[in-house]
């Protein structure tokens, strides 16, 4: 399924919370297929929210020796430069010394950036995180790392495993200051329309779950009956019956 830049723009206008609690209730994606762990976190929170189509790639920036291999990197920027959506570079970490993995800095990402490419996800270390802000470059990882040795580039554009959950280039990734997650394909034409929807009942429901008037209960029936209008199952059929999303 193609996918277009408007697409993109608009889920950049949702919080990636809502998103995730909305593909919860429209999609069948398990969860803990499409939601990374916190380990992977925002360098840039002031810069968030973060939408784009992902390329991957493997990347060690760590291991003592051996010289530099870029060709890989230099041949994603000419295929992002050719995409006419807003890209993700998504870096999967592979060398010896995993604490000392440092994937970019302020100058890769100004080049990434030139060629439409607003953010990168990593499980390895960034730099220059003042730098990255100017760009400005979105930037989620497991922290900052001083330096790197050779930076040699491996297996472009193949599934990667990262964060917990596996990210295939072409997949929509959306993340802010709290997090990251993939989009599953089965719902991202719907998701736009389904998370205003969502952003309204999580307002009604959350003035109900504040009040101090109201029982357990109460409040229990004014999320069902919020979901019902919103025309989400709350029966046995589901997997999860009551209306779990609305309590977070």
């Amino acid at each position: 399924m193609p996918i277009s830049r408007s697409l993109i723009e608009e889920l950049r206008d949702f919080d990636t919370a809502l998103l995730a609690n909305t593909i919860g209730y429209i999609d069948s994606t398990p969860a803990h297929e499409y939601y990374m762990g916190g380990s992977i976190r925002s360098m840039t929170p002031t810069l968030g929210p973060t939408a784009g189509v992902a390329v991957t790639c493997e990347l060690d920036s760590s291991s003592p020796g051996g010289r530099a291999d870029t060709e890989g990197y230099l041949q994603q920027l000419e295929q992002i430069s050719r995409m006419d959506v807003p890209v993700v570079w998504v870096v999967k970490t592979v060398g010896s010394r995993p604490d000392h993995e440092c994937v970019l800095g302020d100058g890769m990402a100004k080049s990434l950036y030139s060629v439409g490419c607003i953010g990168a996800v990593t499980d390895g270390g960034v730099r220059d995180i003042a730098g990255l802000l100017t760009v400005p470059f979105a930037v989620y990882s497991r922290g900052v790392t001083i330096h790197h040795t050779a930076l040699r580039f491996r297996r472009m554009n193949e599934p990667i495993e990262i964060g917990g959950i596996v990210v295939r280039t072409g997949d929509v990734i959306h993340a802010n200051a709290e997090g990251v997650i993939k989009i599953p394909p089965s719902c991202l034409e719907l998701l736009p329309s389904k998370a205003i929807q969502m952003r309204a009942f999580e307002h009604e429901v959350h003035l109900a779950l504040r009040r101090t008037d109201l029982s357990p209960a109460e409040k229990r029936a004014k999320t069902t009956a919020a979901l019902a209008k919103l025309g989400i199952e709350t029966s046995s059929s589901r997997a999860e019956p009551i209306p779990v999303n609305a309590w977070l």
